[in-house]
């Protein structure tokens, strides 16, 4: 079901926006980050500028103190008791942890790992992840995953950076109906992921998705924040999550998921 291959030189051809491409708009179902293409497409229907974040940071849920270069931005290290991982590695990714296992999710499949999260499950919130580049990666993957089924709401109020942006996208998020948890299995898998910027406060990053054996795939770009002792979304002002959607026609730029 998931692609092979290793991370290869990039192509650029995610940068073009998809709402600016009809004729993918129409056959965006491959995509598995937009699995509800009708919220995604709610999402994304602003300009398509890189998301901001909106407001203060809300106080603390989480108690104990986390280890390795753990910590979070602005003075905030706590997290979630039992949540220490080994944050040693502040390097981006070039290849998928040995670790890697997959996780069921709604209709499909999400990775994880034991060594870079989520470690905790309570839930849809899937939680505590390495405060490194692998670490945002993974959050991003479970977060966005859970936007299309019951208990989404609960997800963005506790994994989304508290603000306009994330009351935008909660108001617009509500006027779609959830996705049922049954039934037919996703044709489509995640397959690899590139980080493109990354400090220990916030990374951008781009999440790969399609249907490896027609070539096919789909790309979009969003941006987390450390907060509260884990990885957060960062919503802008519009609600709108990812700051880059696209068609991408190989896996070139990206780090694949399976060797």
């Amino acid at each position: 079901m998931l692609n092979s291959g290793r991370p290869r030189g990039g192509s650029g051809e995610w940068e073009q926006p998809f709402w600016q491409q009809r004729g993918w708009i129409l056959s965006a179902g491959f995509l598995l980050v937009l699995v509800v293409l009708a919220v995604f497409t709610l999402m994304t229907r602003d300009d398509g500028g890189a998301p901001r974040a909106v407001g203060s940071p809300s106080p603390s849920r989480s108690t104990g103190q986390g280890g390795g270069v753990g910590g979070g931005a602005g003075g905030q290290d706590s997290r979630p008791a039992g949540c220490r991982t080994d944050d040693s590695d502040q390097e981006k990714p070039t290849a998928a942890p040995k670790d890697v296992y997959w996780k069921a999710l709604g209709t499909g499949l999400t990775p994880a790992s034991k060594s870079a999260g989520p470690l905790k499950f309570d839930g849809p919130v899937w939680y505590c992840y390495a405060h490194t580049p692998m670490g945002a990666v993974f959050a991003a993957h479970a977060i966005t995953g859970h936007l299309a089924y019951p208990g989404w709401r609960e997800v963005v109020d506790r994994q989304f950076v508290p603000g306009a942006g994330r009351d935008a996208y909660i108001t617009k998020r509500s006027t779609v109906k959830d996705k049922s948890v049954s039934g037919r299995p996703d044709e489509v898998t995640f397959v690899g992921f590139s980080v493109l910027s990354y400090n220990k406060r916030e990374t951008t990053l781009t999440l790969l998705g399609g249907k490896p054996s027609e070539g096919r795939y789909g790309a979009v770009s969003m941006t987390l924040r450390w907060q509260d002792g884990d990885w957060k979304i960062v919503a802008d002002s519009h609600g709108t999550i990812y700051s880059g959607t696209s068609q991408v026609n190989s896996t070139n730029g990206f780090v694949t998921w399976r060797d």
